[in-house]
């Protein structure tokens, strides 16, 4: 186990990292067609074909799930990827024709300082296809790389962050988070993780909470000295059998981790989005508990993914860059 994504066979992530446009894009890929659910809790979204994932939407299953920076313009993506994988010859047959299947969620980076005047079209498309490319089963670099390039928070540097566990039935559940929240992943304004009653071998520090927990703490910060949009958006992931409506109940319950990492979450102004697949390598069982110790695991490993995302970060080579954890801290 590398404590990654990709601890769940069958999964494969690549980055593409533009640290001069100050944004990226993460692409996860599926060996076979997996299930997928989603499920959105913050109130400014950004998606693509989503939709299709609904429990009673006919497609089954879908070849990659993509995130990206770039608000509304990074939703070409998807695109980019789509391209890779028809060229691989990956699809579902429509009409004797290969689509691949890629939906989509976006964070907005677009005020970080990089280098958005990009000229006609948006380099999201050409960035999605070098993902793809990049794509490998490995463990994945965490930090500021891919989506979670240009990712900012309250308080420091957001990142891309990973984390995996198996859970009693023996099934893998891991997690990828992209966190560019509008909220706080840390205490106050010290070192300390939201997240760290979760952390497994100081894999983030291991600082623990503060010793006392005052007003000051649990005050409200916020991004910006006006309400910009943040977003924390992600995936989980398990090598167990899914439905489609499970897919979707394991998303819900992968953002009680999200909400044990950042304070506050799920604002009106956050898109926080995340994705839950199931690759079907393993029966799940009949059993509610079952389900239910795939949720934990996933609320679980979504909080750690969190706070391994903004511990990994490091500042953009921009003026006036948000400094990162290890910048204030490390």
């Amino acid at each position: 186990m590398h404590n990654s994504l990709t601890d769940v066979a069958g999964l494969s992530v690549g980055h593409a990292t533009d640290l001069a446009l100050g944004s990226g894009v993460t692409a996860v890929l599926f060996a076979e067609a997996a299930v997928v659910g989603v499920s959105v809790l913050g109130g400014a979204p950004g998606g693509r074909e989503q939709e299709l994932l609904a429990p009673e939407m006919t497609v089954e299953a879908v070849d990659a799930v993509v995130l990206a920076g770039g608000s509304a313009f990074g939703l070409d993506a998807a695109g980019g990827v789509q391209a890779a994988l028809r060229e691989d010859g990956r699809g579902r047959t429509v009409g004797g024709v290969r689509v691949p299947l890629v939906p989509q969620t976006i964070l907005f980076d677009l005020a970080n300082g990089g280098h958005k005047a990009w000229g006609r079209f948006p380099p999201y498309r050409d960035l999605g296809y070098a993902a793809a490319r990049a794509a490998g089963p490995g463990p994945v670099s965490l930090g500021s790389v891919g989506a979670g390039t240009g990712a900012t928070t309250a308080s420091v540097k957001g990142g891309l962050g990973s984390a995996s566990m198996r859970t009693e039935s023996g099934h893998v559940v891991a997690a990828l988070a992209v966190v560019n929240a509008l909220g706080s992943p840390t205490i106050g304004a010290g070192p300390h993780f939201w997240a760290a009653p979760f952390e497994v071998d100081a894999e983030f520090a291991g600082l623990g909470w503060p010793a006392r927990m005052g007003p000051e703490h649990v005050a409200l910060r916020l991004k910006g000295g006006t309400i910009q949009p943040g977003t924390t958006i992600g995936i989980v992931a398990t090598d167990a059998v899914l439905t489609k409506a499970q897919a979707k109940r394991l998303a819900i319950m992968a953002h009680d981790g999200l909400a044990r990492a950042v304070w506050p979450a799920h604002l009106p102004m956050d898109g926080d989005t995340i994705f839950a697949a199931g690759t079907g390598r393993h029966p799940l069982g009949g059993s509610p508990r079952a389900m239910a110790s795939l949720g934990h695991a996933a609320a679980s490993v979504f909080a750690r993914a969190v706070a391994r995302g903004v511990y990994e970060a490091t500042a953009l080579p921009h003026p006036g860059a948000q400094p990162a954890w290890r910048d204030l801290f490390g």
